[in-house]
């Protein structure tokens, strides 16, 4: 059976204590590789290395830098096709979805690898007294711990701008989706990133994520993943005065008016609310239907996703894969299971799947549309994460408000109207950090990303994201 390596100092070694982690493939629901089971003494061999590469790789040129970054960047779309498989199989979702993500995981490197070159700071005069400047330098070693959903479109999401900004970073993926960022390792040494400037530490939250977020000499923490951690994580690194970038859970709001154009809105929902099994933390899970048109889109959105092909990720057709891993499969079933408690009318789904064959074993899960919840039931306020939305009637703008505010999340939210000036007051009403009108999803890197409430803290994209991984330093001279 195949083993995962960590990635230290530019070589591939084993966990110092030789422990190991079965690795499972969800579309067959088996055991097909094996990563480290890696602690406390792999993060302090990854540290040590770390250190040493940041005292040249932080003076290391904006041009030498751009080049390596880039280069990554190109070896990940010339391995597109390998990487999306390893991702597929690794995480459930369908091949060309993952197919997909691979551009923007090599978008990630390339946007920030120029970013580097771009980056400036202020200066300020003092009316003939004095001058000041701004120095914007990096803060040394970072560590980015990644979530299972997206797994390397977010994993270099953190890495690319760290080192953009001149830091060495230790990283740690979900133990639950490591083979891309194995696989990142090998296209990194290809690459001729210098040895210790990036390191891949493989293992679980409570031994490798801890020894992360807590120890003295890792400076800054990017997480991304549910909120409960991201509290865990915050009640550790803030009493330690760590910087901290905190992107969290979500329950977010769909809000459709009558006016809207009912097609597009109709196929994009369909996206918003199933893509990658419904395991992207910006899916729409409450699709609010004005009331006028609420039969008619509810009618209209069961027809549309019941034509949706569930099954084996590499078929091309398959447009919803297998769930993750048995815990997440039985944690989305059980909130199916509340929601018929707490009233709801299950539409469409409500139940696993047994697919035929090799993927018998597989983690399905139909899906699933449910109506008739109080607006503010536990189905409708927390995280299912899964193939499961919920639809709501309304009548009035401020009762959509009303409803789409309530949950303790605030991440994005996204609003269907051809009424300019409803479509501005309602996205200024919505508490997220993200609003899409007339679409969803549509991204543009230079924008800030991050929620508000229990869906995080600080942002991550463009220039947020490179002052993130710097300290800013005031610099007067009198004149």
């Amino acid at each position: 059976m195949d083993k995962i390596l960590n990635y230290i100092n530019g070589e591939m070694l084993p966990p110092k204590k030789d422990q190991w982690l079965d690795n499972y493939n969800p579309s067959k629901g088996e055991v097909y590789s094996l990563i480290p089971d890696s602690d406390e003494t792999d993060i302090e061999e990854a540290l040590t290395h770390a250190e040493l590469a940041f005292e040249t790789w932080r003076l290391t040129s904006l041009e030498e830098r751009f080049k390596v970054l880039n280069r990554i960047a190109e070896l990940i779309d010339a391995n597109n096709d390998m990487l999306a498989v390893a991702e597929s199989m690794d995480q459930g979702k369908p091949v060309w979805l993952a197919k997909n993500e691979m551009i923007r995981s090599a978008q990630n490197f390339r946007f920030f690898a120029t970013a580097a070159m771009q980056f400036a700071s202020e200066s300020h005069n003092m009316e003939g007294h004095a001058i000041n400047y701004t120095l914007r330098q990096p803060i040394g070693v970072v560590g980015c711990i990644s979530p299972w959903n997206l797994p390397l479109y977010l994993f270099t999401w953190k890495i690319a701008p760290a080192l953009a900004a001149g830091n060495c970073v230790i990283a740690k993926p979900s133990e639950i989706t490591p083979m891309t960022a194995f696989l990142l390792s090998e296209i990194c040494r290809e690459a001729g990133l210098p040895k210790g400037v990036l390191n891949i530490v493989h293992g679980l939250g409570p031994k490798v994520g801890n020894a992360m977020v807590s120890h003295p000499r890792i400076k800054a923490i990017s997480f991304t993943g549910g909120t409960s951690t991201g509290k865990h994580i915050a009640a550790i690194a803030a009493p330690m005065f760590k910087k901290l970038s905190l992107e969290l859970g979500g329950k977010n709001p769909n809000i459709i008016f009558a006016d809207c154009d009912f097609d597009k809105a109709l196929k994009t929902t369909v996206q918003s609310s199933f893509m990658n099994q419904g395991e992207i933390c910006l899916c729409g899970s409450r699709i609010l239907i004005e009331r006028s048109i609420y039969n008619k889109f509810r009618d209209a959105l069961i027809k549309e996703v019941a034509q949706m092909k569930v099954g084996d990720p590499l078929d091309k057709e398959t447009k919803v894969g297998a769930i993750v891993s048995k815990m997440h499969f039985e944690k989305v079933l059980s909130y199916i299971e509340l929601a018929k408690q707490e009233g709801g009318n299950i539409l469409l789904g409500g139940t696993s799947l047994q697919m035929q064959g090799a993927h018998g074993a597989g983690w399905y899960i139909a899906p699933t549309i449910i109506e008739n919840l109080a607006y503010d039931c536990r189905t409708n306020t927390e995280e299912i994460f899964g193939p499961v939305v919920t639809i709501i009637p309304f009548d009035t703008d401020a009762e959509a408000l009303t409803i789409a505010n309530c949950t303790e999340y605030g991440l994005a939210s996204s609003i269907w109207t051809n009424n300019l000036t409803r479509a501005h007051k309602v996205a200024a009403g919505i508490q997220s950090g993200i609003v899409w009108i007339n679409c969803w999803l549509l991204r543009d890197l230079r924008t800030p990303f991050g929620g508000v409430k229990q869906s995080g803290v600080g942002r991550e994209g463009g220039w947020e994201a490179m002052k993130f991984f710097t300290e800013a330093k005031n610099v007067c001279i009198k004149l």
